[in-house]
């Protein structure tokens, strides 16, 4: 009888002691599905995306040279939201040098990081650039850094990219090349609502 009750108390001990776990990872869980939830809910810096919906003339231009005379071309651009508006998607259509080009990038924000990233890829090459950054409200702009490959060396460069709002119908990006520590602009582009 002794070793019995031994037993029934082990038994409801252990039946406590797993309720408890249950309980604890059923927190637990409903701790990581809010997070997730949190983190794939679109929020402000989407919808400041998402305020560039629409269809843009553009104006770009290209130096090779810090000193010489840009290249200037026209073009055309739309603007979307995919993904249950998660992402911004924009298409680029233009000219370089007489042949006509085409370029994609795709913009987010990251709540987990609470930065942006973007990626471009485009018909004048194979590669892909790659940038994450901040959005300053005080210059209402966000400036991305990363990478993209020079075919020339087939190495890895840094690149800047800043994107000014200034204003719902009008928006200037600027690029840069960044060699031996110095910035060297390489692009303009104006958008223009159409």
């Amino acid at each position: 009888m002794h070793s019995l009750s031994r037993i029934l108390f082990l038994l409801i001990f252990l039946s406590g002691i797993s309720q408890f776990i249950f309980a604890q990872n059923e927190e637990e869980q409903a701790a990581q599905m809010q997070i997730w939830m949190d983190y794939m809910t679109p929020g402000p810096m989407h919808e400041m995306l998402a305020k560039s919906v629409g269809d843009w003339k553009t104006v770009s231009k290209f130096w090779t040279d810090p000193d010489g005379e840009p290249m200037v071309t026209e073009g055309t651009g739309k603007t979307e939201m995919i993904l249950g508006s998660r992402y911004q998607k924009m298409t680029h259509n233009s000219t370089m040098m007489g042949m006509p080009t085409e370029g994609i990038s795709i913009t987010g924000f990251d709540n987990a990081t609470l930065e942006f990233t973007s990626i471009w890829i485009d018909n004048i090459g194979t590669g892909t650039a790659i940038t994450k950054g901040k959005y300053d409200e005080t210059t209402n702009s966000l400036t991305l850094n990363g990478t993209m490959v020079d075919p020339m060396s087939k190495q890895e460069m840094q690149i800047k990219e800043v994107l000014k709002f200034l204003d719902n119908d009008h928006h200037l990006l600027e690029m840069y090349i960044i060699f031996n520590g110095e910035e060297f602009k390489s692009m303009e582009i104006e958008f223009m609502r159409q």
